[in-house]
């Protein structure tokens, strides 16, 4: 069932919270073993279409400096700017006292969600946040010239995350020819841009376009345990498997900037929308989990919105997981101010926060 409205906390340190990873880590994986695994719980919810990716959000400290970045950088259009508050966010967000402002960007066909909370203000990413620690998340943004689009980024002094762009080799033949960077945002979001060679991709992908900046491919999430993963997105939320690799090799360990990362890759698509691929770093094991207290107003709390021709079936088919609502319900919102009039968040296996919507 859905948990109570949350009370707001009192500000609790970096520090603090990060330096209980250790216990927080084994609480978490004592909570995944009584909740039991998802392959033996879940069912497929029955629904006329398969769900679609609306959009991809993220926390953001200053929303004018976050508009700026992302538009004079990355070429993302302002197409609403809204603020909202009231019982009904307090009860979509799991947090007393909300009041928001949020800004939908676009580039291509792709939507990206900016959140500011004005009440209450929740901690930044920690500054040490690697590649392989379970809240990561990113934006995959499709490039036209990698070499430009690098350029680019250098000449805003944007702060690495992977050492230098990265052709992906032969030997990882599912995403051999693939060129692809980190780098961060300045809240200290991961991001990546890529290109696609031509036999890899979607279509839309390799039409010819003056534009360096394309759209959005993906999102992608650090996860534990693919074969969960995959329950909670494919049999619950009605998504499909779109592709696996497992990637490794001196390229992704600097893509990563993770010495000895070698990870298995799941792509997921939804009837539209862009995909969301699974990241499970088979080695190096020691990525810190989410931290147990994590808000949604926390810097590190993206969120994947999808759309579900009906809502409830899908809350009842995340029910017998024992999966971690965050919302109090299935929300009825007073307006269409967040393009939506139902919806939820729920934590996915790892907790990263999924919006469920029905228009």
């Amino acid at each position: 069932m859905a948990t109570a409205l949350r009370s707001h906390k009192q500000p609790i340190t970096i520090n603090q919270t990060f330096s209980r990873f250790s216990s927080v880590g084994l609480i978490f994986v004592l909570a995944l073993t009584i909740a039991g695994p998802f392959a033996q719980t879940l069912q497929q919810p029955s629904r006329s279409q398969a769900a679609r990716v609306l959009e991809i959000g993220m926390v953001v400290s200053d929303m004018d400096r976050a508009i700026d970045f992302y538009s004079q950088v990355l070429s993302f259009e302002k197409v609403s700017d809204v603020e909202v508050y009231g019982s009904e966010v307090e009860h979509l967000e799991g947090l007393f006292g909300v009041r928001m402002r949020v800004v939908r960007m676009q580039l291509g066909e792709e939507i990206l969600e900016l959140k500011e909370y004005l009440t209450p203000q929740g901690r930044p990413i920690p500054v040490d946040s690697r590649s392989n620690d379970r809240w990561f998340q990113h934006i995959a943004i499709i490039t036209s010239d990698m070499d430009a689009a690098y350029r680019v980024l250098r000449e805003h002094k944007v702060r690495h995350a992977s050492t230098a762009p990265q052709l992906l080799p032969a030997y990882i033949k599912n995403a051999a020819g693939i060129r692809a960077f980190y780098f961060r945002d300045p809240d200290n979001h991961f991001l990546e841009i890529l290109q696609f060679p031509n036999d890899k991709g979607d279509s839309k992908w390799h039409v010819a376009s003056s534009k360096l900046f394309l759209g959005i491919d993906h999102t992608a999430i650090v996860i534990g345990d693919t074969d969960a993963s995959v329950k909670f997105y494919r049999d619950a939320l009605g998504m499909h498997i779109a592709g696996e690799s497992e990637n490794y090799g001196p390229e992704q360990e600097h893509l990563n900037n993770v010495f000895g990362a070698r990870l298995r890759i799941t792509a997921l698509r939804g009837a539209a929308g862009p995909g969301i691929e699974l990241l499970e770093y088979l080695a190096p094991r020691d990525g810190r989990p989410m931290p147990a207290d994590s808000r949604t107003d926390d810097l590190w709390a993206w969120e994947t919105t999808v759309s579900e021709t009906d809502a409830a079936c899908t809350q009842n088919a995340l029910r017998p997981a024992r999966a971690d609502f965050v919302s109090s319900g299935i929300v009825t919102l007073p307006n269409s101010n967040l393009g939506f009039a139902q919806g939820f968040l729920v934590r996915d296996p790892d907790g990263h926060l999924v919006g469920i919507t029905q228009p």
